[in-house]
């Protein structure tokens, strides 16, 4: 169980807040904290939180600060609250830099991490409403534009309210699987949205954006053992339906046969054992591929 400690200002947006909190719940692999200057704050639907812890001395490492953006955040960032969250935040920007701690920031709660000096030199973003003033608030910073977040060296910058939950579905993928993130996205009826740097997980999670449980449950079954050979009849009798209506429905909500779909899942593990360095034979023979030259022929495809 890895501990987040959200930091919670007076007119917190309600949905940067509990967006991501909902994610890493439903992940079942998070301890959640709430903590901030005031033991009860308004948040931007008039709803109040209370019981807010105080802000802690320290944190267990591993931890993960969460900042979500405010209301108005040109006038709550000046007021006292958020004065004394940027000293505590400046307190234990080594820990940070250092990624003894990870650092997430939603919407505008990248401008108060930038008044803290934390962005600088780091790649950011933030809701295209208030790039502008990031840039001027950390002009060390490297500010992104037309992203969903963006991760660099344990900091993590998300764009507005929604992309809260894109980013904390990242982290449940990076952190526990991509398994349990498409679990929790299937439960909270949410798209996968890639942000720039999502390389790794994309050949898993890229065709997640479509709500029919029995092409679902056939990734699953895929994603689950992609090194196996799958036959269509086969695959399609564990979804309990014909291998021509499997097929169209590839079509309709992949855009993919299933053939294709199923050599990128290979391509995704062949990359990973590379990486690890276990030789391109190897590798090839690891993810299902007959040999290193049809592992070869299955990237050419994919590269045009």
């Amino acid at each position: 169980m890895r501990d987040v400690y959200f930091l919670v200002l007076p007119h917190v947006m309600s949905l940067d807040l509990t967006g991501p909190a909902e994610v890493l719940a439903l992940s079942g692999a998070f301890r959640l904290h709430y903590c901030g200057p005031q033991e009860e704050v308004p948040t931007s639907t008039g709803m109040t939180i209370s019981r807010i812890e105080p802000l802690p001395e320290a944190l267990p490492p591993h931890s993960i600060v969460v900042i979500p953006g405010v209301i108005d955040s040109s006038h709550q960032f000046d007021l006292a609250p958020a004065r004394s969250a940027q000293a505590w935040l400046c307190r234990h920007r080594e820990a940070i830099h250092d990624q003894t701690w990870m650092l997430v920031c939603v919407c505008s709660g990248a401008l108060l991490a930038a008044r803290a000096g934390l962005l600088d030199g780091y790649r950011c973003t933030s809701h295209h409403e208030v790039l502008a003033r990031l840039r001027e608030q950390a002009p060390a910073a490297l500010v992104k534009e037309n992203r969903i977040f963006v991760e660099d060296r344990g900091i993590y910058t998300s764009a507005g309210i929604t992309a809260g939950i894109d980013l904390a579905l990242y982290l449940v993928g990076q952190l526990v699987g991509a398994q349990q993130a498409m679990s929790v996205a299937r439960e909270m009826v949410v798209y996968f949205r890639r942000g720039g740097d999502d390389a790794q997980l994309s050949p898993w999670l890229r065709h997640r954006n479509h709500l029919h449980p029995a092409v679902h449950r056939a990734q699953d079954i895929l994603s689950r053992e992609p090194e196996a050979e799958w036959h269509l009849e086969q695959l399609a009798s564990q979804v309990f339906m014909s291998s021509r209506h499997l097929t169209r429905l590839f079509r309709e909500h992949l855009g993919l046969s299933v053939r294709e779909y199923h050599e990128q899942l290979r391509l995704a593990v062949a990359q990973q054992r590379l990486q690890q360095g276990l030789g391109i034979e190897k590798s090839a023979l690891a993810a299902g591929f007959s040999s290193s030259r049809q592992l070869r022929r299955a990237q050419q495809r994919w590269q045009t």
